[in-house]
């Protein structure tokens, strides 16, 4: 069964981190609603949520999926790239030791997870501004012994790798390709995102459903001409957070055991 960790929104998430975006004041009540209504969405797709509580003094803590990296065998606790933001990881470390074995990275190592997007036995990671290359390093030495491949790819004029691209299965990947390097990229139908919509490339695929951010109605239109399913939710508060539809959540398959 697949499985979604979720942390519910800190009430401090006005002091998050920006990078790229500049300050706007987030409506915390209209995030918590959607965030609400984001768990719902995997809930309908058939996910079981686990939602996790605030944390009250970590104001990114609800983008879960940069706290860990999980495959089917193992997971990975990484040094986040923001120093605000490690202690994240403790609590979510917890919850995850029930269904993973886990291993923590060292320093000087420094890596998100929103840089990591995994194809099948292949983990792309950018190397970005919160990502290292000790961090993609000590992924490789970590994941090998299952047979992973970790690839590098530059990431450029945005957070995270996640932030420019992402992979919506059938062998495509939507992307800005101003954001990223997509030399590593180039077996894959790279779909383009509309000028208009520069920050589109972050999507989320349950299944055969990929969910997108509804403030971009011509990416979901190119996407549903190309016969994608696709599910529009509105993450509006989130996207001020430089957040988008796969920071939210972890994803994985629970019948895969802690000691595999």
């Amino acid at each position: 069964m697949l499985t979604a960790i979720t942390r519910q929104v800190s009430p401090s998430i006005n002091h998050c981190e920006l990078t790229f975006h500049a300050k706007t004041p987030i409506d915390l009540t209209k995030a918590i609603r959607q965030h609400e209504a984001y768990e719902e969405c995997l809930r309908q797709l058939g996910l079981r949520v686990i939602s996790l509580p605030p944390e009250p003094d970590l104001p990114d803590a609800v983008f879960v999926e940069d706290a860990a990296i999980v495959v089917d065998e193992v997971a990975v606790i990484p040094i986040m790239g923001a120093a605000s933001r490690r202690p994240e990881t403790k609590s979510l470390a917890g919850t995850l030791s029930a269904y993973r074995q886990l291993h923590f990275m060292q320093p000087p190592a420094t890596l998100d997870g929103g840089d990591v997007m995994r194809i099948g036995r292949r983990l792309f990671v950018g190397a970005s501004s919160r990502t290292n290359a000790e961090g993609i390093a000590q992924l490789r030495a970590f994941l090998s012994p299952f047979d992973y491949e970790v690839i590098a790819v530059d990431v450029r004029l945005c957070l995270h790798l996640k932030s420019g691209c992402s992979y919506i299965g059938r062998d495509s990947i939507l992307v800005n390709r101003e954001m990223i390097d997509v030399t590593r990229l180039a077996e894959f139908e790279l779909i383009d995102v509309p000028a208009s919509e520069p920050n589109a490339s972050n999507a989320l695929m349950i299944e055969d459903v990929v969910i997108v951010p509804l403030a971009f109605p011509q990416t979901i239109a190119l996407l549903e001409a190309r016969g994608f399913i696709v599910k529009a939710i509105d993450v509006s508060e989130f996207q001020k957070a430089e957040g988008g539809v796969t920071c939210k959540s972890i994803i994985f398959n629970m019948e895969c055991a802690a000691d595999a």
